[in-house]
C-alpha cells in the first residue's frame, strides 16, 4: 500500500471528521509475520467483539479457529453451507433442537435468502485486521470499515455518491453484522464500480458495539477515489462546519 495514501488520508480524516475514529481495513491472504493471533474462542462468540483491539489499535489474524460463532464462519468464507437447521435458526426455531432467533419470518424465506448468498474462498487463508494507521507498504487491503455516529456516517454516505448519479452509491443487505463488514465489501471489491456497505443493524452483533454506532465499509478501490476527492466536496463548505461541531459534540459522548 501507498503510505503516502494513508498519512494524506489520516490528516483529511482529522481536518474533516476531527476526534473521529479512524477506520479499520481487512485484507485476506496477507503477511501475517509479527502480527498477533486472534484468540481461539471458548464457546460460540462472535467475531465482531474481537474487533475492539483492532479498533484500538492491535492489529489480529484471523483464520478458521478464530471464529466461534457458525455465522461468522460462513460469512468470513470458512464454511461453504449453512450449519444444520439454519432455516430454523433463523427463523421461527425447531422445538427440541433449535431455538429461533426469528430474524425471517419462515424458514421457506431463508432458503431463499440462502440461495441467492454468494460463498466466499478464502479457506485456507487468513484474514488481517489493521487499524488505517498501522498499515504499511507491503499490506494490500480490500475494504476498509468504519465505526462511526450519524454525523461521521452522514459525511462518508454523502462522501461515496459524490462521483456519480447512480443514487445507490452506498447499500445496506441485510444479514449478520460480519456480513456487512467483510462478506459484502470483499464481494464489492471484486466489481469495476464497487458500493459502500452500511450495516451492523444485526440485534446479535449490537453488544459488541457502542450505543449509537453503525458501521460503514469502503471497498479500497471505491475509497481511493473517496480520498482523491475530499478537498473539492462539500466537505470544505460551511454547511459541513456545522457538522463539524456536532461531531465535536458527539465525541464527548463517546461511549469506549
Amino acid at each position: 500500500m501507498d503510505t503516502t495514501l494513508r498519512d494524506t488520508f489520516a490528516a483529511l480524516w482529522e481536518r474533516y471528521f476531527p476526534g473521529a475514529e479512524l477506520p479499520i481495513a481487512f485484507e485476506v491472504g496477507g503477511s501475517t509475520e509479527g502480527l498477533e493471533r486472534a484468540p481461539v474462542p471458548k464457546g460460540r462468540r462472535c467475531f465482531v467483539c474481537d474487533l475492539v483491539k483492532v479498533r484500538k489499535g492491535t492489529s489480529l489474524v484471523f483464520d478458521e479457529d478464530s471464529i466461534g460463532c457458525p455465522g461468522g464462519r460462513f460469512y468470513l468464507g470458512y464454511d461453504a453451507e449453512r450449519f444444520p437447521d439454519f432455516r430454523y435458526f433463523l427463523s421461527y426455531g425447531k422445538p427440541g433442537v433449535v431455538e429461533g432467533e426469528r430474524y425471517k419470518q419462515t424458514p421457506e424465506i431463508v432458503d431463499e435468502l440462502d440461495r441467492g448468498t454468494v460463498r466466499i474462498p478464502t479457506k485456507g487463508k487468513s484474514i488481517i485486521f489493521k487499524r488505517w494507521d498501522r498499515l504499511a507498504d507491503a499490506d494490500n487491503p480490500d475494504a476498509v470499515v468504519f465505526f462511526a455516529r450519524p454525523e461521521v456516517l452522514s459525511g462518508l454516505f454523502t462522501l461515496a455518491n459524490f462521483d456519480q448519479a447512480d443514487p445507490n452509491g452506498v447499500i445496506c443487505p441485510f444479514g449478520a453484522g460480519c456480513s456487512s463488514i467483510f462478506h459484502y465489501p470483499w464481494l464489492e471489491q471484486q466489481k469495476e464500480n464497487p458500493k459502500a456497505v452500511l450495516g451492523m443493524f444485526d440485534p446479535s452483533a449490537r453488544p459488541c458495539v457502542p450505543v449509537n454506532i453503525l458501521t460503514m465499509a469502503v471497498p479500497m478501490k471505491k475509497f481511493e477515489r473517496m480520498i482523491e476527492f475530499m478537498e473539492e466536496s462539500f466537505l470544505i463548505t460551511g454547511s459541513w462546519e456545522k457538522v463539524m461541531k456536532k461531531i465535536a459534540r458527539s465525541n464527548a459522548l463517546q461511549s469506549p
